[in-house]
């Protein structure tokens, strides 16, 4: 990995929003990602309450806790439990009399503005969330790109401008760097290893801004120590900036402890293991989903979802830094990803 004290790039602090395009709608309505939902992102705006919502150390969670009068109420929840059991029983509404919405919350703080709402099952307490945004294209392909070239499986759904967005479990990437470093050597080594791996998914597919706050790190107890996987939870720059940097989560300094911790483990030698176990990884799961994968690169290439001159700008430096020219001749960034993909699967993909 490069020297992370040569960062000097930062994602754009506003990105531009981009709808769905009428292809792409198809393409959601083929895999049952489109439906029609009961309750819209507008909706939920028309609360008439809020009031910051504190972790349990009493700090601000840059979240707001939002509330609905009684009419509001009586419409709308009913409605999101309903929206929960789409994302989990394939609409099975018997399960929904015992569940209930526990709270609504709301930020302000990032690009797609979320509600996160609480659903509670009263039987047992225990509960859930799910999330409410605007449905941003860059967004969509970034989820799609998720499902079908990452271990992780994505549920998510779409209705005209809302996106429903299933909650991923685990700790906050930035939780998890400052309370559970300091562990055993074999462990440590370990975490090392999938944050090489989750570097290089992110470069490989162009997932930019993954910074500690924007993935969480599952925690699985295993025979001997623990297994770690770190799972993007913002989808918001896919494919959206210029600078190659942004792609790689390794030169943000929000992740150096995380950097530090892979160079005290490992040599350049492990690290370029790592790497192209993932890319093989990556290679499989292309040619096990081809038929998605061109339906979603048919639309994806024709598609707007980043200014023309960051295209340019991302271009010229992949070709510059994989010494090819195949990638400054791009013209949209759905391109550009396409040919990364056949530069790690070794051979084109024929859309």
């Amino acid at each position: 990995m490069e020297d992370l004290n040569t960062r000097t790039d930062v994602p754009s602090k506003k990105k531009i929003f981009y709808d769905i395009c009428p292809d792409l709608r198809e393409y959601l309505l083929k895999y049952d990602r489109e439906t029609k939902l009961p309750v819209q992102y507008s909706d939920l705006l028309r609360f008439n309450l809020k009031t910051p919502l504190l972790d349990k150390d009493g700090n601000n969670t840059l979240w707001l806790t939002v509330y609905y009068d009684e009419a509001e109420m009586r419409e709308l929840f009913p409605s999101l439990t309903q929206i929960y059991a789409l994302l989990n029983t394939d609409g099975d509404t018997e399960v929904m009399e015992h569940l209930s919405v526990a709270r609504i919350d709301y930020c302000t703080f990032g690009n797609s503005k979320p509600f996160r709402i609480r659903i509670i099952n009263r039987l047992n307490d225990n509960y859930d969330h799910f999330y409410v945004k605007v449905a941003d294209a860059s967004r969509v392909y970034g989820l799609e790109l998720e499902h079908i070239l990452s271990p992780n499986r994505i549920t998510y759904l779409t209705d005209d401008n809302t996106l429903i967005e299933e909650h991923i479990p685990g700790l906050p990437g930035d939780v998890f760097i400052d309370h559970y470093l300091e562990d055993i050597k074999f462990n440590q080594i370990r975490i090392s290893k999938e944050f090489v791996k989750f570097n290089e998914r992110c470069f490989v597919r162009l997932l930019g801004d993954m910074r500690s706050y924007n993935f969480v790190v599952d925690i699985t107890p295993d025979i001997e120590g623990n297994q770690y996987r770190i799972r993007a939870i913002d989808f918001d720059q896919q494919s959206y900036e210029g600078k190659l940097k942004l792609y790689l989560p390794h030169f943000f300094k929000e992740n150096i402890k995380l950097v530090n911790l892979g160079m005290q483990h490992m040599d350049k030698t492990t690290m370029r293991q790592y790497q192209e176990e993932e890319r093989t990884l990556i290679s499989n799961r292309v040619r096990s989903a081809h038929y998605r994968l061109n339906d979603l690169f048919n639309v994806m290439c024709k598609d707007e979802i980043s200014p023309k001159d960051k295209v340019e700008q991302l271009g010229l430096e992949l070709s510059l830094h994989f010494n090819i020219p195949i990638f400054k001749n791009c013209q949209t960034m759905g391109q550009i990803v396409y040919e990364f993909l056949n530069l790690v699967v070794g051979k084109r993909m024929n859309l």
